[in-house]
């Protein structure tokens, strides 16, 4: 049992965040969550919130260990079936794929805590269903080939649009409805992408795309960009990039809360396929195909900051002020992304850490105001006064002061650091400046939605009691918000960790040793011919750390 044992983590241990929700979520449907209020069912959805916790806190150890074993700096190679690359499918596992299955797994035990509040028997299977969407985003950020990246991508959508519904209601059937249809067409849109790049280059793996796309002509490289620039668009909606970030908001306002806060991390599956594919493949060194997004990204990521800024002072819910927030992260993000160097990289993967946090926690915070405000819920207007004003407001008052970027708090760290990236860039005063004007902006929508909730209040008799006040919920959601604390207390470990991230995602050579040469762990003392377009490009088989 102990050899199967060591066998299983020290060989297995990277397609164990992936089996291990797969799996549970075949148990769960097996098990049956119950559909009534009869007592067996109540026993049925205990066993299944057990059995779902349970298997969120083994992924997360999981994906700790995995997180562990990366910052050695090694780039860890499954090969599916025993079939290597680039014939075969494999999941690598370096730095950055690491750190984002930590990030996934890690917000998922509070989200799932706050859930088994109540919110998971509002519908049918909720669990099975958040496992399958986990089993999704950890291979979405795992897989070492894009056509598996588009499989992993209809995994985790699937689940989403259920889990968008989960609870019924009018208003979420119609946002629901308009997100499965934007989300079809960017399926087929996603194929057309990977139909054009395989027809040029021969290959979807992203280890042996890499090296190939370095070896095209020009007008093969051009075609190759097309396909490229299709994958932005459909990244760009995933990730809430402007202009295609309109059904955001208006999703995230009519889902539940534990659903919202999840999806926290799937528009950063978004940013983390954009990052893969336009910042590494397309990179430098990719021929005439490099830095083929680089005219667009960083205006577009600019514009994005500006825009959610705007919804964010705008916003008349607030729902809709995170998620505008949402939305001005990920433009933040894609800032220190489009400047394409290592240092504006590892900000920019620093405030992706810090900014996932801190939405899951402030769309749970949301709601344990919203339930204890009346009919009002989060409306921005004058209500009577919650039940918990000093701890609920000092919950806001952090989530609010680590998105506008107060210091000492990691938003403040991570936007400090993708400023001091950008000095050697061209258009860096309007960078500073949008970026600045933005934080502000969004410190004055969040103080004047703070001013309405606590202070601008109804006289009443007494305090409105409501799920605000349940243990559960309000663990959970300073269990997130801790989070965030840890971040600025563990700033300087975590920045080391970006910053060899970013040096790794550079070292494309690196990657393609270790995905294309021998898998098992074991140095080749032989070279192995790579062919790429009419040249051949022979790479070392020792493996090297980047």
């Amino acid at each position: 049992m102990t050899d199967l044992l060591n066998t299983l983590f020290s060989t297995h241990l990277p397609v164990l965040p992936v089996l291990l929700p797969l799996f549970t979520a075949a148990g769960l449907l097996l098990m049956g969550d119950g559909g009534g209020q009869t007592s067996h069912d109540n026993a049925m959805l205990r066993r299944g919130r057990i059995l779902s916790i349970t298997s969120a806190i083994i992924g997360a150890l999981l994906s700790w260990c995995l997180m562990i074993k990366a910052n050695g700096g090694t780039v860890e190679v499954y090969p599916l079936g025993g079939w290597s690359a680039p014939f075969g499918i494999v999941l690598v596992i370096d730095r950055l794929s690491a750190m984002m299955l930590a990030l996934t797994w890690t917000i998922a035990v509070p989200i799932l805590w706050y859930a088994t509040g109540g919110w998971d028997a509002h519908g049918r299977h909720f669990h099975a269903l958040f496992q399958f969407q986990l089993m999704g985003l950890s291979g979405a950020f795992v897989t070492g080939d894009l056509f598996n990246l588009f499989v992993f991508f209809e995994v985790l959508l699937i689940a989403s649009y259920v889990l968008t519904v989960h609870g019924q209601g009018r208003e979420r059937f119609k946002a629901g409805l308009h997100y499965v249809v934007l989300n079809l067409v960017a399926s087929a849109l996603f194929l057309i992408g990977l139909a054009i790049i395989y027809g040029v280059a021969g290959t979807l793996n992203m280890a042996d795309l890499a090296l190939r796309v370095a070896q095209l002509g020009p007008q093969e490289a051009s075609l190759f960009k097309a396909g490229a620039m299709i994958l932005l668009v459909v990244f760009g909606l995933k990730a809430a990039i402007v202009p295609l970030y309109m059904w955001l908001p208006t999703t995230y306002a009519v889902t539940s809360a534990p659903v919202a806060a999840l999806f926290a991390i799937m528009t950063k599956v978004g940013v983390y396929s954009i990052i893969r594919v336009h910042a590494v493949m397309l990179g430098d060194g990719a021929g005439h195909a490099a830095f083929a997004v680089e005219p667009w990204l960083l205006p577009v990521a600019l514009l994005t900051i500006v825009l959610g800024a705007l919804g964010a002072l705008a916003a008349h819910s607030l729902t809709r002020m995170v998620s505008y927030l949402t939305i001005a992260s990920i433009g933040t993000i894609l800032t220190g992304v489009g400047l394409f160097t290592p240092e504006a990289m590892s900000a920019a993967l620093y405030y992706m850490v810090h900014s996932t946090l801190v939405v899951a926690a402030l769309f749970l915070l949301v709601e344990l105001v919203a339930s204890q405000r009346g009919d009002v819920g989060d409306r921005l207007q004058p209500a009577t006064p919650v039940a918990q004003p000093i701890m609920l407001g000092l919950m806001v008052l952090l989530g609010a002061a680590s998105v506008a970027g107060i210091p000492p708090l990691p938003g403040f760290l991570g936007k400090l650091m993708i400023l001091q990236s950008s000095a050697s860039s061209p258009i860096y005063p309007w960078i500073w400046g949008i970026v600045l004007i933005a934080g502000f902006l969004a410190l004055i929508g969040l103080a004047r939605a703070g001013s309405i909730l606590f202070w601008n209040v109804l006289p009443t008799q007494g305090h409105i009691g409501g799920a605000g006040s349940s243990w559960r919920l309000t663990s959970a959601t300073l269990g997130l918000l801790a989070l965030s604390l840890v971040l600025a207390a563990a700033a300087s470990p975590l920045k080391r960790y970006t910053d060899a991230a970013a040096v790794q995602l550079a070292d494309r050579a690196g990657y393609a040793r270790a995905v294309l040469g021998p898998v098992g762990g074991e140095a080749a003392t032989t070279t192995r011919p790579y062919r790429a377009g009419q040249g051949e490009v022979r790479l070392p088989g020792t493996r090297e750390k980047p």
